[in-house]
């Protein structure tokens, strides 16, 4: 099992957990989303158990492309419907984002003792979606946009992809006050024994996971 996490060194602060999952070479996949992730399922618990949280406690969005963000005061492995990010200051709560060339993008406010996780594709970075969860963690929370380390995932790029939307990404936290930014500038495409893809396997492909919670 591949768990990246050295890109994610600027979130190892204390009181925070913070991975991303990639490629389980073991574990088939085909088309059937749901199937698939189905049978990623116990090895994702497995790493979410070395995290110290379980997947009782892990809250997921449902993703359906848009630029909704949703604010989780409790969660019982719930799936929260019709968004694509999450926020929380709840301990003992797990985020989880699934991604196969969208960016997952981490959002960590160590003042506030507050997070975000949000996945952002072409539709989402559209949607300015990372600026929406930060409006929603200054609402919520008092999140001051310099206060915050953001991190993006793996994803796919140029050449791979015509659209780039990391850099769409980069701009839109940039321009909304974000000074600690950091892209792993790593293209899901380059190594597909480290990475899913869903556009260079034409959608027979499984799920990365990216997880981000706040510990008691």
């Amino acid at each position: 099992m591949d768990v990246t996490e050295n890109f994610l060194e600027p979130l190892a602060i204390d009181g925070f957990q913070a991975a991303f999952i990639g490629r389980i070479a073991e574990v088939a996949v085909d088309t059937d989303r749901d199937a698939t992730i189905a049978r990623l399922l116990p090895f994702h618990e497995s790493e979410i158990e070395k995290l110290g949280f379980t997947w009782e406690n892990t809250c997921r969005a449902e993703q359906v492309h848009g630029g909704g963000v949703a604010v989780v005061r409790d969660c019982q492995g719930s799936m929260v419907p019709a968004v694509d990010g999450l926020i929380t200051n709840i301990p003992r709560v797990l985020l989880a984002i699934y991604v196969a060339d969208c960016g997952a993008v981490y959002l960590i406010d160590e003042k506030n003792k507050a997070i975000g996780l949000v996945h952002s594709g072409k539709k989402g970075t559209d949607a300015k979606i990372t600026r929406v969860a930060l409006d929603k963690m200054a609402e919520e929370y008092g999140t001051i946009p310099s206060d915050v380390i953001a991190v993006l995932a793996p994803c796919i790029r140029p050449p791979a992809y015509d659209c780039d939307f990391a850099a769409k990404i980069r701009k839109t936290l940039v321009d909304a006050g974000v000074k600690k930014y950091f892209d792993c500038g790593i293209c899901t495409s380059s190594n597909l024994k480290k990475y899913y893809s869903y556009r260079i396997e034409q959608g027979a492909t499984g799920r990365m996971l990216a997880l981000l919670g706040i510990e008691a």
